[in-house]
């Protein structure tokens, strides 16, 4: 078996543990009640830390949940947003993280917010222009070179990615407790699940660099 499947099926193994886990405990936690709904955990954490220009909205989907920087705005998917359990108010604290983040000018968010339009082009031709290095690589072997600089700048966007979702959960699994929304057990659990969801954030990472390491074993000639 060659190292690029063993990687593939590594992979994937992983990521299907990791999402049945994330799954699982949210299911779980959703179960679990507390007073405010997931919008309005939101709205109170970004009040509570001075913040009044973001803006919390719903959006379709089942953990679409996101925070866009650029129109500063908390995307809160529908099962986050108006369920008062302890799944959705640990997702919506997380999403306002992000929001305290960009705020604050944390760094790691501002690093990977400049390395976007770099990652959205390598993501689009990334593969073509390795595929296309594999064929040449003898006869035009800069252009593999060039192909495996872009697939670095999508790992290291994928390793910056990491201190950034973990503060936004440290920030929020504070706040939470701070702000009475949760206690002792409640808080573990919102820890458990961001946790779990880190995770997903981890094996992507892992994946990609060991991708990437192959790809370079591939330029060097050492493939197996």
């Amino acid at each position: 078996m060659s190292l690029y499947w063993i990687i593939f099926i590594g992979t994937a193994i992983a990521s299907w543990i990791v999402q049945t886990s994330l799954q699982s405990k949210f299911k779980r936690y959703s179960q679990v009640p507390v007073v405010m709904s997931g919008a309005d955990v939101a709205r109170k954490m970004l009040r509570d830390n001075g913040i009044y220009d973001v803006q919390v909205t719903c959006t379709p989907g089942h953990l679409t949940d996101h925070y866009n920087p650029q129109t500063k705005i908390v995307n809160l998917s529908e099962s986050v947003y108006n369920s008062y359990s302890i799944a959705a108010a640990a997702v919506a604290a997380h999403e306002c993280g992000h929001a305290l983040q960009h705020a604050h000018a944390y760094a790691p968010l501002k690093m990977r917010s400049a390395l976007v339009p770099v990652v959205s082009f390598a993501s689009q031709w990334v593969m073509w222009i390795i595929l296309a290095g594999m064929l040449l690589i003898n006869s035009f072997p800069s252009l593999m070179l060039f192909g495996i600089a872009l697939f670095a700048m999508t790992t290291l966007f994928s390793f910056i990615t990491l201190p950034v979702e973990i503060n936004a959960s440290q920030r929020a699994v504070k706040w939470l407790l701070t702000a009475g929304i949760t206690n002792d057990r409640t808080t573990a659990m919102a820890e458990s699940a961001l946790r779990s969801a880190a995770y997903t954030y981890v094996v992507a990472a892992l994946s990609s660099l060991a991708t990437l390491l192959y790809y370079i074993m591939i330029f060097l000639g050492r493939r197996d």
